[in-house]
């Protein structure tokens, strides 16, 4: 029998924790909610759940300084609610290493479509990654070797170099801090250089979302993920009306 995810939910509104707690309990999952992050991050710290969801403007500890505490021990997704709708606070969620960002008012159903993306991407990154143990590789011992970042499983494109078991990026000689999701989107582009790569794809491939989720999860992380990329003598180049391709 498969274990029930387990969801952390803090809000200081109850009706919004309770209603999301009720959609997500009818799917199967097991939530438990907090009136603050604070109580979140003390519970989490106690024991460890499988996703987060957590509002941005809450009493005591704001949900972006909550998402940076938990980001310190911890990979586990996290989906941030606010009430503002703020280009700011949506790119600073996502550069805290939150998973996807919601505005007040939302549909709970949709919510819960991104709970089950979130997942089935956590299953398949999984399955993946058992695939690659049980393929005999090299022993590789010296990370920090531009001739070990060039072995046969890395992926590279002009001064661009993936570690997708490591999870490590690297322009050159220096490596670039990524959040889970650049790493993954820039992985994904990697892996598919030759080509331009439409929006719907990256939302489904990447954050296992399928064309009928609507999210700036994206475009906000190309965006930021441009940025870190600044000196390589790799680009993102936006494909317009389509997505995006690796240029260099």
């Amino acid at each position: 029998m498969t274990e029930k995810k387990t969801i952390y939910i803090a809000d200081d509104e109850q009706n919004i924790r309770e209603g999301i707690k009720a959609f997500l309990d009818s799917e199967g999952f097991e939530t438990t909610t907090f009136a603050s992050g604070d109580l979140l991050l003390e519970a989490f710290r106690q024991a460890p759940c499988d996703l987060i969801i957590l509002d941005v403007m809450m009493p005591g500890t704001d949900g972006f300084s909550v998402c940076t505490e938990i980001r310190k021990m911890s990979m586990v997704p996290i989906i941030m609610l606010t009430a503002r709708d703020s280009d700011l606070d949506y790119a600073t969620g996502l550069s805290l290493g939150s998973d996807d960002y919601f505005t007040k008012p939302f549909s709970a159903i949709s919510l819960v479509m991104r709970v089950k993306a979130i997942f089935r991407r956590i299953e398949y990154e999984k399955h993946q990654a058992r695939t690659l143990m049980e393929e005999e590789l090299p022993v590789l011992t010296q990370p920090s070797d531009r001739s070990f970042r060039q072995a046969r499983e890395f992926l590279s494109f002009g001064d661009l170099t993936l570690d997708p078991d490591g999870k490590r990026a690297y322009s050159g000689e220096r490596e670039l801090s990524l959040t889970p999701n650049e790493f993954n989107l820039l992985k994904y582009l990697l892996e598919n250089k030759t080509r331009a790569i439409s929006r719907d794809e990256i939302l489904e491939r990447v954050w296992g979302y399928d064309t009928c989720v609507e999210t700036r999860a994206a475009d906000d992380t190309v965006r930021r993920l441009r940025k870190k990329l600044g000196g390589s003598s790799v680009s993102i180049e936006a494909v317009w009306g389509f997505g995006f391709r690796l240029k260099m």
